[in-house]
């Protein structure tokens, strides 16, 4: 079985894909982090869908990162035979303050 590529447009679900993202945290404690992450593959859902795992550090900023765990939202189709998900969650509190992160990571293959 040929592998999809990020230009192929593909129908329905492909298995062991991930996605990734580059996002700034919301302003708290008078400064951002910059957060770059990696999706774990598929997490297959009840109705047939699938979301995404991830966990990590914000880039170390102000003299200390934050450590988040979280799951995305499920797949939402964006033309062109790719999908995205959405993210919203918040990070680890350090120094005082948390950070909150949401947007949306890039498209993948598959429409599911």
């Amino acid at each position: 079985m040929r592998k999809a590529g990020k230009d192929d447009f593909v129908q329905g679900f492909v298995p062991h894909h991930n996605h990734g993202s580059v996002d700034y945290t919301g302003v708290s404690g008078g400064h951002v982090h910059q957060c770059l992450d990696v999706t774990s593959p598929p997490i297959m859902t009840h109705d047939g869908g699938h979301i995404h795992y991830t966990e990590g550090y914000v880039l170390f900023e102000d003299g200390h990162t934050h450590h988040y765990q979280a799951y995305s939202g499920p797949a939402i189709p964006v033309g062109n035979g790719m999908h995205v998900h959405y993210y919203d969650f918040k990070t680890s509190e350090n120094e005082g303050h948390s950070h909150h992160v949401k947007g949306v990571d890039q498209p993948a293959p598959g429409t599911k």
